[in-house]
């Protein structure tokens, strides 16, 4: 008794440690490397002259970084090779966020927000797989709510570091200081993460039935809009809002907005899937986020846009994280490479949404266009999610 004890209890201590290296991975490699450039975005383009349209080239080149990534993610199998990749992309997330800081090369910075958005797959797709990995073989649930509070802590802390520092350091200055505090991170995000194991054949077994091509082919669509709507405001949002009388000089603190509402909002999202099913609970997801767009589009007033950020912050995370959990589950034996698939979706629309957001600013003088396409696209998303949650019900007779 007391030895079952024992185990169960050095099981919990290790399942925190755990999820807190996913968790601080997310911070770096996403809330530091690729996040950190948002709330320096206006920065940029005040003091070293950068445009719109250069803006969103650096944000195209950081997502083809990402999507580089998820390739690289789906093609290595051997989970030992994945966790060297995991430790070797912390490197690359930590030395590219102080690099930003030594040029104002346009060149070298599309190449160092490509290397940056590569090393986001540690914490988005390998440090999931390796946490889902754990929790399989420990038999416990295998939920990534708590993992994904790393993207919402990482924002928060990029925006707080921003906007008490603003007229105190140049941008150069501000990215050094991102990447000190990336030290941080590194720390735990590399020591606390086990090597992983594979899975028993009796772990394999329980697994479901994988799923129809037509389920997939839903699920990739979806998330491809999903990726659309995130893309947009992830790049832009702290300089759309900038440019409004009621938020000039405010821009940092919106993202620490973003922060506050994404930080607990997958763990919460858990909590309304297993009420609505995941498929239910990404829905609402999708719902929210388009209405989220539209409200800044109709309104420059401050308490409409700071919904609208809210909504923002608290329902990105959430897609994320229901959608990767969704298909952890669907491919429990290599739940990275499952999840890399999918993804690669949600990196094209990464790739295309920023430099097309670039362009109609650049003609047009706003963003509204963009934000426009996003809740469109949003909705098309939830459309699709209803047509794959009606299927699956005729199907199965379940609600996933």
């Amino acid at each position: 008794m007391m030895s079952t004890m024992t185990t169960d209890s050095a099981v919990s201590s290790q399942r925190y440690r755990v999820i807190a290296a996913g968790i601080f991975a997310l911070m770096l490699t996403v809330g530091l490397a690729r996040f950190g450039y948002t709330p320096l975005l206006p920065v940029m383009q005040q003091q070293a002259g950068l445009s719109d349209l250069a803006g969103g080239w650096l944000a195209t080149f950081n997502y083809l970084g990402y999507i580089s990534g998820v390739i690289l993610a789906s093609l290595v199998k051997d989970l030992l090779t994945k966790f060297f990749i995991y430790r070797l992309m912390l490197i690359v997330a930590l030395l590219t966020t102080l690099a930003m800081g030594l040029t104002d090369n346009l060149l070298l910075w599309g190449l160092l927000r490509y290397l940056s958005g590569l090393s986001s797959i540690a914490g988005m797709l390998l440090a999931s797989g390796l946490v889902l990995n754990w929790l399989i073989r420990h038999q416990l649930r295998p939920e990534l709510g708590l993992h994904f509070t790393g993207m919402g802590f990482g924002i928060m802390v990029t925006g707080i570091a921003s906007a008490l520092v603003v007229g105190w350091l140049r941008w150069d200055e501000q990215w050094l200081l991102m990447g000190l505090i990336g030290m941080l991170f590194f720390v735990p995000a590399w020591l606390w993460m086990p090597r992983p194991i594979a899975l028993t054949t009796q772990h394999q077994a329980s697994a479901p039935p994988p799923p129809s091509k037509r389920w997939l082919w839903l699920m990739i669509a979806a998330y491809f809009c999903g990726g659309v709507g995130y893309v947009i405001s992830a790049t832009f949002i702290v300089a759309i809002l900038e440019k409004l009388p009621v938020f000039a000089g405010s821009g940092a603190w919106v993202w620490v907005i973003v922060g506050l509402a994404a930080a607990p909002s997958a763990f919460l999202w858990d909590l309304v899937a297993r009420k609505l099913g995941d498929i239910g609970a990404l829905m609402v997801c999708y719902l929210l986020q388009s209405l989220s767009f539209v409200l800044t589009m109709m309104s420059a007033e401050l308490v409409p846009n700071l919904i609208s950020v809210a909504l923002y912050g608290s329902t990105f995370i959430g897609i994320v994280s229901l959608t990767l959990t969704v298909i952890g589950r669907q491919f429990p034996h290599n739940p990275a490479r499952a999840m890399a698939r999918l993804t690669l979706s949600y990196g094209v629309a990464q790739v295309l949404a920023p430099a097309l957001s670039g362009y109609i600013a650049e003609m047009t003088g706003s963003y509204h266009g963009a934000l426009l396409i996003a809740a469109v696209v949003m909705l098309l998303g939830m459309l699709l999610l209803g047509l794959l949650l009606w299927g699956s019900r005729i199907t199965t007779g379940q609600q996933l």
